[in-house]
């Protein structure tokens, strides 16, 4: 078999399938960005236990839709472990250590341009681990998405400890992506979306027990912290997880991570649709860069095997 690069987007049914590994990432994250609003009603409950809920209750949901839809769900063997959870403590532990802990000391503005970073780290460090390079027109792509989405997003203050934290949720959530990568091909999304879940169902339960006293912080859930917490489990964690990792397999992680850039923007059109102000003319230009860039990326040169 011989590697041959075309100048074209790949037509035909490979073609069909990249368009729908497009769709899925992009859902995935419009899920993820319109989450912002509803995250903030969670800003008073208990972080453990509401997480731990969310991926209890998000796991259940993906063990029943996989059994619905016949998708195979095998238990981890070996290295598999390794992979697993290094992708939920890095992706979902640890990440939401990180913005809970920099909140104190960077606005949130500053989280959003480290977030809006990674579309450049994925177009680099993804083909590398995938056994590839980084091709120009990918990463250039990259470049532009992530100025497009720190436009939108805004820069906001930090202190030199704001700015660490940021570098870590830049990296956590990059490590979501690839640490994946090793084990998709053996248990597709999802088997990866499952046993992450429940890994970072079973992490957070610990620390909720060691820090929060679920027994009484259940108690402390109000109504709207429920509310969230069911909508973060359907549409931000089983859902999306599933056509995020789709995307990850169908178009490689460094394309993949090109959709990263619509999440800033679904959570600029999100405020909107919940009565926030008109976004100024800077959310505008930045939402028009990155659909250049998505244009440019998702465009770029194919690699097909003959």
């Amino acid at each position: 078999m011989s590697t041959v690069v075309t100048d074209r987007p790949t037509t035909g049914p490979r073609g069909r399938l990249a368009s729908a590994a497009v769709a899925c990432g992009a859902a995935a994250m419009a899920f993820v960005g319109g989450s912002t609003a509803v995250s903030g009603l969670l800003s008073d409950a208990p972080l453990a236990t509401a997480q731990a809920v969310r991926y209890g209750l998000a796991c259940l949901l993906l063990l029943g839709a996989a059994r619905l839809v016949r998708e195979p769900v095998r238990r981890p063997r070996g290295r598999e472990w390794l992979w697993l959870g290094s992708t939920t403590a890095a992706g979902l532990l640890l990440f939401n250590v990180a913005l809970v802990r920099g909140a104190a000391h960077a606005e949130p503005a500053v989280f959003g341009v480290a977030v809006a970073s990674v579309p450049l780290v994925l177009a680099l460090l993804g083909p590398v681990l995938e056994g590839r390079r980084p091709t120009a027109p990918v990463v250039t792509a990259a470049g532009v998405v992530t100025a497009g989405a720190a436009l939108v997003t805004g820069v906001g203050r930090a202190d030199g400890a704001g700015v660490a934290w940021a570098v870590v949720v830049l990296f956590c959530e990059v490590g979501f992506t690839l640490l994946a990568v090793p084990v998709l091909a053996a248990h597709g999304p999802w088997g990866v979306s499952v046993h992450t879940t429940w890994l970072a169902a079973v992490g957070f339960g610990a620390a909720g027990l060691l820090a929060e006293r679920p027994w009484s912080a259940g108690t402390a859930l109000t109504g709207p912290h429920v509310a969230a917490v069911v909508y973060l489990a359907v549409g931000v964690t089983a859902v999306a997880f599933v056509l995020w990792f789709s995307a990850v397999r169908g178009l490689g992680s460094g394309r993949a991570g090109l959709l990263t850039g619509v999440a800033p923007v679904a959570a600029a059109a999100a405020g909107v649709l919940l009565g926030g102000p008109v976004p100024a003319a800077g959310v505008w230009v930045g939402t028009a860069v990155v659909g250049l860039g998505l244009v440019v990326g998702l465009r770029a040169s194919g690699t097909m095997r003959q």
